[in-house]
């Protein structure tokens, strides 16, 4: 395991963070957003969070490799490549299976000649790529090799350690290098790939120097913490002036990648990833986050297909930085697990934005040098928290904390205090902070934060009675980074199949209401108990009364520990009350199946006007030239309704807001103008409004998650104040079509699942090539156009992992409406079959009948000779099936409204 540097103090400190606005460290980078094996393939994740999270590079496996099922290189660029114009980094070497690689021969010269014949098979497909994907690949040849193909064990080259003698791997380095630039002379190629910045990478470099092999990228990877990414980077550089003086090199820098970095203790968790983030920005590096768990899910940032978690969120805020960076001056520099923080200045937008945490208590923020010329004497301030919702748990995005306008001091700073006294709560490790700056503007009023309230109880401090109850940890900590982040450190089991444990919450509540809960827990989907049912049924009472009862499903997840929520509403009066989460129901006739692991309850107070969702002008991601402006906008007697200013679109400007909706489910979209008109409105790439004076709404078919709302200018130039997204029905009429509904074919079949809404899922879809086993469903349409399928499915697959990943399958069904061109769907692992999820796919419909067909089969490797089932056999790596279908819903994709 990674050593851990200093370990923090027990004691909470008062962290006191400062933004040197006057200074410019470089242009930002955006570098941290990366991922190793984070894309599955094709719509899984969707390109909304590939594009949403700014996503630069991805390191992944070698085109139809067994080393997991997904994820291979050449299936992922396209996406990428069309999302962000990001990078695929081909780690060659997972073209075998297992780890240490499993790479054939009986002498050195064999594997590396057997080898060399399969990276040259690899150059030859990427060159078979369009064109303007073969610039998106970096071409990785040895991945870790001071431990594996050059390192000791049974499968090495040699089982001579290069750390000691380096003269084979630097012969087959030497070799490989000429091989990929021989068929490929334009090719990137990356390395040495090094587990740690070991010293020996000095004499890496001086050897590729000397024999004309310098890679084109420099990758290693950090694992343990974040300050060794400034310290590593720091020492590359300081090689790197000294070999490359007095050379054709000399004055050069080459990219760096720390392609793996992080551990579990920190993936998912926004206060532990913003030391990571501030430090790989700092030293202006490439960096992607560690592939510990699943692939297809960003490293732990993506929830199903299109949800994130708290960890997208913050690579959101991140992605949504721009200008130059400015010195951030954190309380404890070079100090583990303390506040740290990036921020930048953009004058062009004059906007400011800073992310900081990792630290728990009071805090306080200062910006200094505030330039007068760019924000005024009098700025305009949102602060948001970005709370971590668990690995595997949707996140609504980062929660207004406060927006208002502040006078900038005579010293030109503006500050911030949480907690201790301090306007804004006291800070949580767990999360973090997003503060942005602009000229305070004029507009009418400001947005009220969407929770009036909220606590946080832990498993482990609540009451309990009855057998079998465990108080499950130390988990997760600076400590002990291989183990997984959990609230307080510790969880609570118990909850299980015959079991009667019972666990009270004890809660104090401000006032009478309606309440928000989640239940933050997890059951592993292999477990013995879990795999009859699926997700782990319970019972949640309030002050033990039987009228108060609802059975809640806690969810599932890939491994013990990763964390996940349920939510539901409990009414709640003003004062003290028991919160109880039971095995049994009262009445006894029904009883927890499963096992669950509880973290802890959350529960929050959501002000009235929460369900509208706000979206300033300003704060959008602006393209095409695009800029805000900020006071009277150029229309007198305009004024923004909330915030500061507006977005100025002229003709094919674009302004992008990313919305999130808790379901897939219909909602009215609002654009609010100070001027203009014509400008039109997409969601998620289907036009679905023409603005007129003032704006116009729409009432659109929501994807649960994340979904990309863009307005483009028309021929007047347009101000947009802001777009509301508020959840509404009616409008788009739905109708629903059970499995029992479908004309099925062949071994398609229903088969009896309890948590499917009509008590069957249609399974058997797909198979073998060829294969006519297929589900048709005829649907009814009002008119004709775009219409939402809503496929309520689930996806069971799980191929025999190698080693600590698990390796779920991704499956995909083949979609034709009224016989006419299949669209491709994929549809991510869920963990069971009895647990089911949502996916909207947009489909086009007649008015009256229509059929709806999904059909499967195993698709072929990259050069169609052969399936993934025939490269290692008995190991399955593409699915051949679609997922099972309990229902589909269709209604109208979108309908103006006034």
């Amino acid at each position: 395991m990674p050593s851990v540097a200093q370990a923090p103090p027990t004691a909470v400190r008062d962290g006191r963070l400062t933004v040197d606005l006057g200074s410019d460290t470089g242009a930002f980078h955006g570098g941290a957003s990366g991922t190793l094996y984070g894309l599955y393939g094709p719509g899984v994740p969707t390109d909304r969070l590939i594009e949403g999270m700014g996503l630069r590079t991805v390191s992944t496996k070698a085109q139809d490799g067994p080393q997991h099922p997904g994820a291979d290189a050449l299936e992922v660029v396209g996406p990428l490549a069309d999302a962000t114009d990001g990078d695929v980094y081909i780690y060659l070497t997972d073209i075998h299976r297992g780890f240490p690689y499993q790479w054939p021969g009986d002498t050195p010269e064999e594997k590396l000649g057997l080898y060399k014949e399969k990276i040259a098979e690899q150059v030859d497909q990427v060159l078979r790529l369009p064109e303007r994907y073969q610039d998106n690949i970096v071409f990785v040849p040895f991945n870790e090799p001071e431990g594996n193909m050059f390192g000791t064990g049974e499968w090495s080259y040699d089982r001579v350690g290069w750390l000691d003698d380096p003269a084979g791997y630097f012969a087959a380095w030497d070799d490989v290098h000429r091989l990929v630039k021989g068929r490929m002379p334009g090719a990137r190629i990356a390395g040495p790939n090094t587990s740690v910045l070991y010293d020996q990478v000095r004499g890496f470099l001086i050897h590729a120097l000397a024999a004309g092999t310098l890679p084109d990228v420099v990758t290693w990877h950090e694992l343990s913490h974040p300050e060794a990414v400034r310290e590593s980077v720091a020492r590359y550089r300081a090689w790197e002036k000294e070999l490359f003086r007095d050379t054709d090199r000399e004055g050069t820098r080459l990219p760096v990648n720390i392609n793996e970095y992080a551990f579990n203790y920190h993936t998912s968790v926004p206060g532990q990833m913003i030391q990571w983030v501030s430090a790989i920005e700092e030293s202006k590096v490439d960096a992607d986050i560690a592939y510990w768990n699943i692939d297809g899910n960003l490293s732990d940032s993506a929830v199903q297909s299109n949800r994130g978690n708290g960890q997208w969120w913050l690579l959101h805020s991140y992605a949504s930085m721009s200008g130059h960076t400015v010195r951030v001056n954190p309380p404890f520099p070079g100090e583990n697990y303390t506040m740290q923080g990036v921020a930048t200045l953009d004058e062009r937008k004059r906007q400011a934005r800073l992310l900081f945490g990792g630290s728990a208590g009071a805090g306080h923020i200062t910006f200094a040098g505030v330039p007068g010329r760019v924000l005024g004497d009098r700025v305009h301030a949102w602060v948001r928290e970005i709370e971590w919702s668990g690995q595997l748990g949707d996140s609504a995005g980062p929660r207004l904390l406060t927006e208002t306008n502040l006078k900038v001091g005579a010293d030109g700073t503006v500050a911030f205090g949480f907690g201790d006294g301090g306007v804004l709560p006291g800070l949580k490790e767990s999360s973090a902070y997003e503060i942005v700056l602009s000229p305070a503007g004029e507009a009418k009023g400001t947005q009220s934060p969407p929770v009036r309230w909220q606590a946080s109880y832990e498993a482990e401090d609540a009451a309990h009675t009855g057998s079998g109850y465990s108080r499950n940890g130390p988990e997760g900590s600076p400590h002990d980074v291989s183990k997984f982040y959990t609230s307080g450190g510790y969880s609570v089991g118990g909850l299980r199949t015959g079991s009667d444990v019972v666990l009270d919450f004890t809660v104090d509540v401000p006032e009478d209401g309606g309440y928000d809960l989640s239940v933050f827990a997890n059951s592993l989907n292999t477990h013995d108990t879990v795999r009859e049912q699926g997700p782990t049924n319970v019972f949640l009472r309030v002050d033990g009364a039987a009228d108060s009862e609802q059975e809640l499903y806690l969810p599932l997840g890939h491994k013990w520990v990763v964390w996940d929520h349920t939510d539901t509403e409990v009414r709640l009066a003003e004062g003290r009350h028991t919160l109880t989460l039971a095995a049994r129901s009262l009445d006894g006739r029904r009883a927890t199946k499963g096992d669950a692991i509880v973290d802890r309850l959350v529960l929050s107070l959501p002000e009235t006007s929460a369900a509208t969702q706000v979206y300033e002008g300003e704060l959008a991601w602006l393209g095409g030239g695009a800029r805000p402006v900020y006071g009277l906008p150029e229309r007198a007697g305009a004024v923004p309704a909330t915030g500061s200013g507006a977005a100025r679109l002229a003709k094919d400007q674009t302004a992008t807001f990313w919305v999130h909706s808790p379901a897939d489910r219909e909602a009215t979209v609002r654009v609010d103008t100070l001027g203009g008109s014509k400008a039109r409105l997409s969601v998620n790439g289907h036009d679905v409004l023409h603005l007129g004076k003032g704006g116009g709404a729409v009432a659109v078919s929501l994807s649960g998650g994340i979904n990309k709302v863009s307005l483009t200018g028309g021929s007047s130039t347009t101000l947009v104040d802001r777009v509301t997204v508020t959840p509404s029905q009616g409008t788009l009429p739905a109708r629903t079509y059970e499995a029992r509904a479908a004309e099925l074919a062949g071994s398609a079949t229903l088969t009896s699942l309890s948590l499917a809404t009509g008590g069957t899922a249609i399974t058997g879809i797909g198979g073998e090539p060829g294969n006519g086993n297929t589900a048709t469903f005829t649907v009814a349409a009002d008119r004709r156009g775009l219409h939402a399928l809503r496929v309520r499915y689930s996806n069971p697959e799980q191929a025999e992992a190698t080693h600590y990943n698990p390796d779920p399958l991704a499956r995909h069904a083949d979609i034709t409406v009224n016989n006419a061109g299949a669209l491709r769907v994929g549809f991510p692992h869920s963990f069971h079959q009895n647990n089911f999820w949502e996916l909207t796919v947009a489909v086009p419909l007649e008015q009256g009948h229509n059929t709806i067909t999904f059909r499967s089969e195993e698709l072929p490797n990259f050069d169609g000779a052969g399936h993934a089932s025939d490269t290692f056999p008995g190991v399955p790596l593409r699915s051949g099936y679609a997922p099972l279908i309990d229902s589909i819903t269709v209604a109208p994709y979108a309908q103006r409204v006034r």
